[in-house]
């Protein structure tokens, strides 16, 4: 057995071409290096648009209306059809209505030190969709005092513009939030007074809002209209960007901060780019097997004479094929081990990059990317074990 191996050894180092071996192991090794890549990239894409690290709590809530235009001027309420509607969408995880003041108010200082009076318009949101967390952030009918949330907007305004103006001191959040004010709701039996103090300051929501108890009551006891429908809703959705959102809300004359929807068209330039990556891989790969196989028809073929002879002087078939098999598989082997090494390297440096900017991967391989790696062996496998055997009989018989 052993001289058979080492004859066999001699007439394949004779027969095999080493350039050809070396092109054929080099475009098996690029084409898997970028298949297994584009598999990876698109694991990396899909941790960094829905992985739980990479949620923004601000960004994946969105505050839609309808777009405001020449034609449906004094029309912008949304219906319960066009509510339903959005409710059932994929995109969509979850909806709330923005219940809007239909009564009169203002609030004015209650210190002559720091004089301020304006009129005011409240909105309220179910409390799910708050980004703020205060024990004081309730009401109830016997209560005298009234939490409100700011947005963040807002003071940066007053401390930029406003109190420039005025010639008023610059405020920080502690000390907002130090401040009682009245809050005036005008009704038609009179004026009813409450005191008022903000209690925090968001980023979702772009206007002051107050429970959703005490909204209810005053615009049952206050407002002299019947009820409302909703002109904004908010939203939670698990991807801003998506290109699927972005289109139904364009279809539909809807509108939201453009801020946070602005990369759905990046977003379909990457999905784009990743899957011409993986095309690009699975083509390469073809390529390569096709490469490798011939480079395999080959070598047989220019020992056809000497394999023949050893076929008739009682070689098995199945010895000749399982010889070429272990001179053939195991570089494969190889390859696939480097190219999931390489893309390890490559994982654990971009890992560290984006860990600096705040987005997080896994610092691993994806174990989508290691199983292909196995599938794509076992093909290759597969592809050498059929080309040997064919062309082993093939030659036997000639």
């Amino acid at each position: 057995m052993d001289q058979l191996n080492h004859l066999l050894t001699k007439l394949i180092r004779s027969g095999a071409g080493r350039s050809r071996f070396v092109m054929a192991i080099l475009g098996l090794s690029i084409a898997m290096v970028l298949i297994l890549a584009a598999v990876q990239i698109q694991v990396n894409y899909n941790e960094l648009l829905h992985g739980k690290r990479n949620q923004d709590s601000v960004a994946n809530f969105l505050v839609v209306n309808k777009l405001l235009t020449d034609r449906n001027i004094g029309a912008t309420a949304l219906t319960g059809d066009e509510i339903n509607d959005l409710k059932r969408q994929p995109f969509v995880q979850s909806i709330g209505l923005l219940t809007p003041s239909r009564f009169k108010a203002s609030i004015q200082s209650n210190s002559e030190r720091f004089p301020f009076f304006t009129e005011i318009a409240f909105e309220s949101v179910p409390n799910e969709f708050i980004d703020v967390t205060n024990k004081d952030w309730r009401w109830d009918e016997g209560s005298n005092f009234v939490p409100v949330i700011v947005p963040n907007m807002f003071l940066d305004f007053y401390n930029f513009q406003f109190s420039f103006s005025q010639n008023l001191p610059q405020l920080t959040r502690e000390v907002v939030k130090m401040i009682v004010f009245r809050i005036n709701v005008y009704g038609p039996n009179g004026i009813t007074t409450f005191n008022g103090r903000v209690v925090g300051f968001s980023d979702r929501v772009s206007s002051l809002l107050v429970p959703q108890e005490f909204m209810d009551w005053a615009n049952q006891r206050m407002a002299g209209a019947g009820e409302a429908k909703p002109s904004r809703v908010i939203i939670r959705t698990a991807d801003p960007g998506n290109p699927v959102l972005v289109q139904y809300l364009r279809e539909h004359g809807l509108s939201t901060d453009a801020d946070k929807t602005r990369f759905s068209r990046y977003r379909q330039v990457v999905d784009v780019v990743v899957n011409i990556s993986g095309i690009t891989g699975l083509v390469m790969l073809l390529f390569a097997l096709l490469i490798f196989t011939l480079f395999i028809q080959l070598t047989i073929a220019s020992c056809s004479r000497e394999i023949m002879l050893l076929i008739t002087l009682g070689a098995a078939p199945r010895q000749l094929e399982q010889f070429l098999m272990g001179r053939f598989f195991p570089q494969n082997i190889g390859i696939v081990v480097a190219a999931l090494s390489l893309i390890t390297v490559f994982q654990h440096i971009t890992y560290l990059y984006l860990k600096k900017m705040h987005m997080f991967i896994s610092p691993w391989i994806s174990v989508y990317t290691a199983t292909i790696a196995l599938i794509l062996l076992i093909i290759i496998w597969l592809v050498n074990r059929s080309s040997i055997r064919k062309h082993i009989r093939k030659t036997g018989l000639e």
